[in-house]
């Protein structure tokens, strides 16, 4: 849930420029979760049937907001994804103007935290400067981190006392897709890691691990490609890929052309994965970098998915 209008400092181009990095420094924030990953489309219907239909997504929560249109969604292993969509433009314009300048695609990152007057002060002690500070709604108090200074990606930090949920629009999807074998509906996948690129590991390991507490549960390289799995108390972690070295001409350093970092995917498990109309197998090294290697994968590519990329794993 993000009900307070969110500030408007993403709407940079996605193009190379100059970054300035925090080192973090002391102790990290207590009681920390990754909440979930937020993507924007220009309408919810243009990814539910992908989210819902393909991988099980439940309704979760969500409507009508002053300039965007928050809805929840809700995998097996109850991780989320948050689908943003404009409304209300004439209010507040600034999701409208992300799209406008950048295309659907990821959006940012929710971190909740316990105390998030608590957490600022750390947040500023380790040397960054929160925007975008809200702390008028007593049921969902906000802040962000600028992508500059946190390797390409919006980093939101919410505290959040009450849960909230809603009942599902009329036309949200309920039925899932069949087995091959005609038996019945393949079981809800489950999201896992939400897979970001960075140009600089260190910086994003101080950020997401040093800072904001994520515990190592992986590391490994693959293909010239470096990769650390960070988990917190929540289902989703976060997988950081970095190049081995820092030249631009290697292909994840291509694919970021400048940029301090890139969500590059997000990743499922789920029965079937070849079922998933327009899932391609794939044994690209950046889908493919992680604890999970040994797997075969399915990717549906970006422009089949509003912007952002899904590699699905496959399991019963």
């Amino acid at each position: 849930m993000t009900p307070s209008p969110a500030v408007d400092f993403y709407n940079h181009r996605r193009s190379g420029q100059s970054v300035v990095m925090a080192s973090p420094t002391g102790s990290p924030i207590d009681g920390v979760v990754l909440d979930h990953v937020a993507h924007a489309v220009p309408r919810w219907q243009d990814v539910w049937n992908r989210y819902a239909v393909d991988l099980g997504a439940v309704w979760n929560s969500g409507g009508p907001g002053p300039g965007f249109a928050p809805a929840q969604l809700r995998f097996a292993n109850s991780a989320r994804v948050e689908v943003l969509m404009p409304n209300d433009v004439e209010v507040n314009d600034f999701l409208a103007r992300f799209l406008a300048a950048n295309g659907p695609g990821p959006h940012h990152l929710t971190f909740k935290v316990p105390d998030l007057a608590g957490a600022l002060d750390q947040v500023r002690a380790a040397g960054f400067d929160p925007v975008g500070i809200d702390l008028s709604h007593p049921e969902w108090l906000e802040a962000f981190l600028h992508p500059k200074q946190a390797t390409g990606v919006v980093v939101q930090l919410a505290e959040a006392p009450v849960p909230w949920s809603s009942p599902p629009p009329p036309d949200y999807p309920v039925g899932y897709r069949r087995r091959s074998d005609g038996s019945g509906p393949v079981p809800p996948g489950a999201l896992r890691w939400v897979s970001h690129a960075v140009a600089d590991l260190d910086s994003a390991v101080s950020l997401f691990a040093g800072l904001l507490g994520g515990e190592a549960v992986g590391e490994g390289s693959l293909d010239g490609v470096r990769w650390i799995e960070l988990s917190w108390s929540g289902p989703l972690g976060l997988r950081l890929l970095a190049p081995v070295d820092d030249r631009p001409s290697t292909p994840l350093g291509t694919w970021l052309a400048g940029r301090p970092g890139r969500v590059h995917h997000l990743d499922f498990s789920a029965a079937e994965p070849e079922g998933i109309a327009g899932a391609v197998p794939t044994e690209d090294h950046l889908a493919m970098a992680g604890s999970d290697t040994d797997l075969v994968a399915w990717e549906v590519p970006p422009e089949d998915n509003g912007g952002l990329r899904l590699v699905v794993r496959p399991r019963e």
